[in-house]
């Protein structure tokens, strides 16, 4: 059964729905019958579940900025679930997972192995501050419920507060945390304590602030929580809500202040924008803030294996009689090795400023879209992490839903995929190796698109 639009609006935060009628129609258009009996088998054997199965299309190959179908049509990735920072199929990655494979394969417990404790000597070399203790995991939902455990056992205290909207992963303690009700709803009884904040949404404000004149109420409803709840264990939050929330100037440093005062610890979660997305290697250093805690994860795998860490501050080494995450791959030496290669790309190569060149030249380019597509209502970013809000009336800024989907489908039959988040923000997130060729092909394939959908009269 068809769920009606009204039911399914709300699930939208985390990404395009599968089970909308724009999907059926794209599919009938663009899906061979060779495909489709692919996508059929998929779905009988997969169980269903929105933002997956049943699937958009079948992959054959995936190199650089893009993906090549079944059909054989390449398609420029601005999606790549966050994977891709050193772009797909990387060569020094491929070499390294392959060397390392030789050398060896798996590190069973109670081992250790020397790409585990190099990767780790890096990534507390780069870290921030004094974040410069490791523990790896196979995923970001994981280290993330590693950063929960260590924040109850270091503060004696269970509660959080965490942003509504927000995602840090789909287990059951992820998702308490979380903010979207896509994975929330009729999931309960959720975890205690996890009380939720509204994100620090310059644009749609709560509080009635103006962009350009931000009074940080927000941050200042944080320290009220804190205050109110008074045995809160720790603050968990996106640095950036990937892209629909940047926050704004001083709201960290607010939150940093907040958290030292009442005793709480700070967990800033990095795991779809770590490792040079922004532009720097952090996303906290934008905000010249250091957290107590911060999970990476994603890219961390160069895009090829699943790798996550959570990076702490030394003096919350405190749990050597408990296990915080004992995962069976945690010190995988392929995993690591990938991570190793994976940093080295994003050094050698200058990836980080390439980001952030290539960021400010979209930017300009959206912001010029923007002058001349009555639809757009807002364009932000950090480097390649980059959102275009759609709307229905800039005065009212209601969300320009049906909208944004008809531009991301035509967007895919032109040979771009993104991602569209809160249903109306098309979120633009391109490998950091990415061309400024490869970027204007990208951009004027969405400015058709905007042209098109605005040409068929539904934005009044």
């Amino acid at each position: 059964m068809r769920r009606g639009k009204k039911n399914i609006d709300g699930f939208r935060s985390e990404g395009d729905l599968n089970i909308s009628p724009g999907r059926e129609a794209w599919s009938k258009e663009h899906i061979d019958a060779e495909t489709r009996r692919w996508l059929d088998l998929d779905a009988r054997y997969f169980l269903r579940q929105s933002l997956s199965t049943p699937c958009l299309n079948v992959l054959a190959g995936c190199r650089g900025i893009n993906l090549e179908d079944i059909q054989g049509r390449s398609i420029m990735d601005f999606h790549g679930n966050n994977v891709h920072q050193v772009g797909f199929a990387n060569r020094r990655v491929i070499d390294a997972v392959r060397d390392q494979m030789e050398k060896l394969a798996f590190c069973t417990r109670r081992y250790t192995n020397i790409p585990a404790i190099k990767l780790a000597e890096k990534l507390a070399q780069l870290a921030p501050g004094d974040l410069n203790k490791v523990l790896f995991a196979p995923a970001g939902t994981a280290a993330i419920g590693m950063a929960l455990k260590l924040a109850r056992m270091a503060t004696g205290r269970f509660k959080t507060i965490s942003m509504w909207d927000s995602f840090h992963g789909a287990s059951l303690d992820a998702i308490s945390i979380g903010g979207e009700a896509i994975f929330r709803r009729d999931a309960g009884p959720l975890l205690p304590g996890t009380e939720h904040v509204p994100p620090p949404d310059c644009y749609r404000c709560m509080w009635g602030c103006e962009q350009d004149n931000c009074t940080l109420k927000c941050a200042d409803y944080v320290e009220y929580v804190l205050d109110k709840e008074g045995d809160v264990a720790a603050v968990i939050a996106e640095t950036v809500r990937s892209t629909s929330v940047i926050p704004p100037a001083g709201y960290w440093q607010r939150i940093r202040a907040a958290c030292d005062k009442h005793g709480a610890l700070l967990i800033l979660d990095e795991i779809p924008h770590c490792l040079g997305r922004t532009g720097k290697m952090f996303t906290c250093e934008h905000f010249d803030v250091v957290p107590d805690m911060l999970v990476i994860g994603k890219g961390l795998g160069g895009g090829i294996f699943p790798l996550a860490a959570l990076i702490a501050r030394s003096d919350l080494d405190i749990t050597p009689d408990r296990a915080l995450g004992h995962y069976t791959h945690e010190k995988n030496p392929v995993a690591c090795a990938a991570a190793i290669a994976t940093i080295e790309c994003l050094e050698d190569d200058n990836l980080l400023a390439n980001a952030k060149n290539m960021g400010d030249h979209a930017m300009s380019g959206m912001r010029e879209m923007m002058q001349r597509h009555k639809m757009v209502g807002a364009v932000r970013g950090l480097g390649l992490l980059m959102g275009m809000e759609l709307v229905k009336d800039r005065q009212t800024k209601e969300p320009a839903v049906d909208e944004a989907e008809q531009v991301m489908y035509g967007a895919l039959a032109g040979g771009l995929n993104f991602k569209v988040t809160m249903g109306n923000i098309i979120t633009l997130t391109p490998a950091l190796t990415i061309t400024r060729e490869e970027m204007d092909n990208a951009l004027s394939i969405l400015d058709q698109c905007l042209n098109e959908v605005e040409r068929k009269g539904r934005v009044k």
